[in-house]
């Protein structure tokens, strides 16, 4: 069941409608039912794989509530931690990790042969892992009491809004609000709408019309010219993010309908001026989970520079991996760790004066798309009767696209024009939303405009996009 099918919005109405009709316990209760539906609607067996998590997760955080051991503590921590990430290790990162080892051993002149399983990947692993860590993690850390209903706690795990793809909840902002009463009301309702209607159409009038040429361009890389490589990466760094951003945003707005808050995950990352500020703008909901529970534990800036480097270099190469079991996205994460270490040491060592805005967000923005054409090239062979990652090949046909010449060719032209007629109207609108407020949208505004607008909007969002119901690209994260 994905946002932008009919089929979810049957199910969102019904939800809303028994919703309105309940008192807090069974609100909860229906949303947990709700939850294992729209998740089990993929497949119904990686329930009980959610359940077991959520079963120890609660009990561990119970016995850490009750006990002022530290030793216990800290053991019933890790089984928290240890339980979880052996299930997405062995889901997501075994067959990463054996055809790595198998090609090493290759290198070495041994012949192990396949060590490839036919493991299917569960939808959104990653994502309601961090969940629930967050949630052991902070009633070690005493910054939440644990909670002693297993159906609010696996609520807190199952909310079917971002379940699948984020924004990545924390337990201390989001299981409160399932413990209070809430309702339905008229303003959230309106902002909720906007949301919705406005991730619609980042999704299926500008990502999904974008991926059409993005992924034939990335098929067809050696035969792309300068122009035509550079402005396929264009049009792919654009698709990334309203395909996204789109999910965030009907996340958000769906929660707000029925009176929960969930966190912001973006905020316009392509004005970003330095690395700093890309990642307080992009996927906000990971890369302050990452702060806060890895590169803050690991030492932070707190023990000089060269340990600093390090612990930005870490985080931002598991960052990376937690986005796919491929190499490309090691690649990805040690090059925005790499330009981490490089900011913070230019502004520690440099006096030069900062660069005025545009240049900056201008330079920023080449940064960002070399980062994402290696986290794009994702290409796997199959070489007698084993996958082949040729990811590495896959950035070099890119990279030397300028051997094939500068000309403006058909295959500029069409990627122009798709910029002109999708990216354009996405960034007129965005300037004109206030970004404090951007949940509502232009509801502030005269009534003409917010009309205009919505009206606008949701012709060319069932006009031309609820036929197909395009997967979401972080559902296979």
């Amino acid at each position: 069941m994905v946002f932008n099918s009919w089929l979810y919005f049957v199910f969102f109405a019904t939800v809303v409608a028994l919703y309105i009709q309940m008192r807090r316990p069974a609100q909860n209760m229906m949303l947990l039912v709700a939850g294992c539906i729209f998740y089990g609607w993929w497949d119904w067996r990686f329930l009980f794989l959610v359940a077991f998590s959520t079963v120890i997760d609660f009990w561990a955080a119970l016995k850490m509530e009750e006990t002022t051991d530290e030793r216990r503590r800290w053991r019933l921590l890790m089984l928290s931690v240890v339980s979880n990430f052996t299930i997405l290790g062995f889901f997501k990162y075994f067959n990463f990790f054996a055809d790595s080892l198998r090609e090493a051993l290759d290198g070495l002149g041994f012949n192990p042969g396949g060590m490839y399983l036919d493991i299917i990947l569960p939808v959104g692993i990653s994502f309601y892992t961090f969940h629930a860590l967050s949630y052991t993690i902070d009633v070690y850390r005493r910054d939440l009491p644990a909670t002693r209903s297993f159906r609010d706690f696996a609520l807190f795990v199952m909310f079917f809004p971002q379940l699948v793809a984020g924004p990545i909840g924390r337990a201390t902002h989001q299981l409160p609000q399932f413990l209070r009463d809430r309702r339905i009301t008229l303003p959230a309702v309106k902002e909720g709408a906007w949301l919705i209607l406005w991730g619609l159409f980042k999704k299926v009038c500008v990502a999904d019309n974008l991926a059409l040429l993005a992924d034939q361009n990335f098929g067809r890389s050696a035969e792309l010219n300068a122009p035509a490589a550079y402005l396929t990466v264009v049009v792919f760094a654009f698709q990334i993010y309203c395909d996204f951003s789109a999910y965030t945003d009907i996340a958000r707005g769906s929660a707000k309908i029925l009176g929960i808050e969930l966190l912001k995950n973006f905020r316009r990352p392509y004005i970003a001026t330095d690395p700093q500020d890309f990642w307080r703008r992009w996927h906000i909901s990971l890369s302050s989970w990452l702060r806060d529970y890895l590169y803050v534990p690991l030492g932070g800036s707190r023990f000089g520079r060269w340990l600093t480097y390090r612990n930005l270099m870490i985080t931002m190469v598991l960052g990376g991996l937690w986005h796919g079991a491929a190499w490309n996205f090691v690649w990805w994460g040690v090059f925005h760790g790499a330009l981490l270490v490089g900011f913070h040491a230019w502004s520690q060592w440099c006096d030069r004066p900062r660069m005025p805005r545009p240049v900056a967000i201008a330079v920023m923005f080449q940064f960002t798309l070399f980062g994402w054409l290696l986290f794009r090239c994702t290409r796997r062979v199959l070489q007698n009767g084993v996958w082949v990652d040729q990811s590495f090949p896959h950035i070099i046909e890119f990279l030397t696209a300028p051997a094939r010449g500068f000309a403006w060719g058909p295959d500029a032209m069409a990627l122009t024009m798709a910029l002109a007629l999708f990216v354009l109207p996405l960034l007129a609108i965005e300037w004109f939303m206030d970004p404090d407020r951007e949940d509502r949208g232009f509801l502030d505004r005269p009534a003409w405009a917010p009309t205009l607008v919505h009206a606008a909007i949701a012709f060319f969002v069932v006009r031309y996009g609820m036929q197909n119901a395009n997967a979401f690209i972080y559902f296979q994260f």
